[in-house]
């Protein structure tokens, strides 16, 4: 990237979804020129291409759990976690200016946002129709640009405030507490030893009894705070599995310790990143 120019992040979805909410909270000093691509994996094609300095890809979310094919995506391509973002859902309900609540007979969005708000339009607008889309962000835009009166959208306010759509109600979704954590690849950070505090690794065992808790216990001992671990089936193995660990630790010389420990009772380790954690 030249010296002075804006950095280009590929991100899942459309311009305004949570995405792009994420990668302007990452990059905080700098707003960042959006690449849009279709699929989580398009945004290493992005990156390999050149077409993105950067990504953000959305990992778990605290109301429906991992997204199971994107930690797939961290074992098939050779890219390292440099940092991490999490962000509050917040679901609003947008329409043209000039409308009200009763003025609108449909709603337009993703099927996880009306899964998060059902409630609401059930209780306070149970006449509106509501559709599916492929994301929040484009049913937002197609509002806007069709301007398509007496057809709402719920979306984040940044997409709001990208298409002038006047929201009609803020802060739809049931529940309040809906985080979503995203992941940052990005290989011009560079990140100072004493600031890493978390890693993200992807490890194999021997099928025998006992190997995972053998595992767990001498992390443990080397105080690592495990704060997720899931597990992926081998294919071709039967019964046996990929676990992919976040450890968060106080001490990084007290980490690599620990990784020496446990290395000889691995199949395989792969580190997918080293970071500063967000929480």
């Amino acid at each position: 990237m030249m010296n002075g120019a804006m950095k280009r992040i590929a991100i899942q979805g459309y311009k305004g979804c949570f995405h792009e909410q994420a990668a302007r909270n990452f990059y905080a000093d700098d707003v960042p020129a959006i690449v849009e691509c279709d699929t989580f994996e398009d945004l290493y094609k992005a990156l390999g291409a050149g077409m993105a300095d950067a990504a953000v890809m959305a990992i778990e979310n605290t109301l429906s759990g991992g997204l199971i094919h994107n930690f797939e995506l961290l074992r098939k391509y050779d890219r390292k976690i440099k940092g991490e973002v999490y962000l509050r859902i917040q679901q609003n309900l947008m329409a043209l200016p000039g409308q009200s609540l009763r003025d609108i007979r449909e709603v337009r969005t993703h099927y996880m946002a009306i899964n998060q708000t059902r409630a609401f339009f059930e209780k306070a607008a149970p006449w509106i129709h509501l559709v599916e889309s492929e994301d929040t962000a484009k049913s937002a835009a197609d509002v806007a640009e069709k301007k398509l009166r007496g057809i709402g959208a719920v979306a984040s306010t940044l997409a709001a405030e990208l298409y002038g759509l006047q929201i009609l109600a803020p802060g739809i979704e049931t529940y309040k507490q809906n985080y979503t954590r995203f992941l940052v690849f990005d290989d011009e950070l560079e990140i100072q030893e004493d600031d890493i505090d978390k890693a993200s690794i992807c490890f194999t065992l021997p099928h025998k009894p006992g190997s995972l808790a053998h595992i767990l216990t001498i992390l443990s001992f080397y105080d690592m705070n495990l704060t997720r671990i899931q597990s992926l089936p081998f294919p071709g193995r039967e019964w046996q599995y990929f676990f992919y660990v976040d450890i968060k630790f106080d001490n990084y010389s007290r980490y690599q310790q620990a990784l020496t420990a446990v290395r000889p009772l691995l199949e395989d380790l792969d580190i997918l990143g080293e970071y500063h954690a967000a929480l």
